[in-house]
């Protein structure tokens, strides 16, 4: 969220206007019986709020859930490693964009530095939240030529580097085609100083396609939802702090749960809600993101950091 594009109707949250812990639990509740089996907690930035482990405490509690994980801007990790892992926290994922500091600075908005987000890493590591992903937006012309080193930082070690088209999310990051580093460019620039081979997928809908160094010193993964889009693989659900459900990352409008869970409605009730706006999505995006961008008006999407990566 950067400060100097902040949403026309940007203001923090009250309290009451967030879902309390005790609203999100019950509806992971009811999305684990419709057969959500993992979570994830992400932002804007998880660990700014508060008692987060209480929170990845009680979710790992619930019945049929088999994994949560948390996606992390890496700043406060340090402080939070090891209380999150035995909360419960299985694994965490790291936005880094660059080692470069000044790049860096540039793409992060100039919250925190490098070497917190590697100590953060580190801590986690030594915690045992594994595995540990480093995910880094490519954008042409502004970090495209640090992908390397990233990969050479971590190439040696249990972290996985995930490679990110740079996406039209939201309405102002001024996204241009021509600012995309496809997927298939930045892997053969790492396939000629490091060879690689693919790896199958882990799960229906897994985003990310893996793959090994050759020389078996690491995994890497590209997602790549320009260039290769995959809706209609896609099995997620994004649920905002404030409480409307969204069925993709382009969504132009949510579901208000929030209202629902305050003025009464039943376990069945929501339960129907949820389902019917699940069954009855057709979100394409990035499939009809040409045609899309060609029309007379775009339609106003969600931003991303009321409904995370």
């Amino acid at each position: 969220m950067p400060r100097e594009t902040y949403h026309e109707g940007y203001r923090f949250l009250k309290t009451a206007e967030r879902l309390s812990f005790q609203e999100i639990v019950r509806l992971a509740r009811l999305f684990v019986q419709l057969g959500v089996r993992k979570l994830r907690i992400t932002g804007g930035e998880p660990l700014l709020r508060a008692n987060l482990a209480d929170l990845i405490g009680d979710l790992t509690s619930i019945p049929g859930v088999t994994d949560v994980a948390l996606t992390t801007n890496g700043v406060l990790l340090a402080k939070y490693a090891s209380e999150l892992k035995a909360a419960g926290l299985n694994r965490v994922t790291v936005s880094l964009d660059s080692l470069d500091p000044e790049v860096f600075t540039r793409m992060s908005g100039g919250f925190g530095g490098v070497e917190q987000v590697l100590d953060g890493i580190n801590h986690a590591r030594r915690a045992g939240l594994a595995p540990i992903k480093v995910n880094a937006v490519v954008q042409r012309g502004v970090n495209d030529h640090s992908a390397l080193e990233l990969v050479e930082h971590f190439r040696d070690s249990d972290v996985i580097v995930r490679f990110i088209e740079y996406m039209d999310v939201g309405n102002r990051n001024a996204w241009r085609p021509d600012h995309v580093v496809p997927s298939r460019e930045l892997a053969a620039a790492i396939e000629a100083r490091w060879p690689i081979r693919p790896l199958g997928r882990g799960y229906r809908g897994e985003v990310a396609e893996r793959y090994a160094f050759a020389d078996g010193r690491g995994e890497i993964g590209f997602i790549s939802s320009v260039s290769q889009p995959f809706c209609g693989d896609c099995s997620r659900a994004r649920l905002s702090s404030d409480g409307s459900l969204y069925t993709c990352l382009f969504a132009t409008h949510g579901i208000d749960l929030r209202t629902r869970l305050r003025t009464g409605a039943s376990d069945a009730e929501l339960l129907e809600l949820i389902a019917s706006v699940w069954n009855a999505r057709t979100d394409r995006y990035s499939e009809t993101r040409s045609a899309l961008r060609t029309g007379v008006a775009a339609e106003h999407k969600v931003e991303m950091f009321y409904i995370g990566g």
